[in-house]
């Protein structure tokens, strides 16, 4: 009786878990908006030195 009890609890358990996993709440979209944000700075910040370090090695190449 009691392992029925208990898989009834574990089994419910789970489907509430995975029914909240599902729903975002404003403080999670915002944060995804800040990871995007992020990491198209970052993504930005390593062009623009990949382009200065392309440009200073132009630069060199001519003399």
């Amino acid at each position: 009786m009691n392992k029925i009890i208990l898989s009834i609890l574990l089994l419910s358990s789970s489907l509430i878990l995975a029914g909240c996993a599902e729903q975002q709440g404003p403080a999670e979209q915002a944060g995804e908006k800040i990871d995007r944000g992020i990491e198209n700075s970052k993504d930005a910040t390593s062009d623009a030195i990949e382009n200065a370090g392309d440009k200073i090695e132009d630069a060199t190449d001519r003399y």
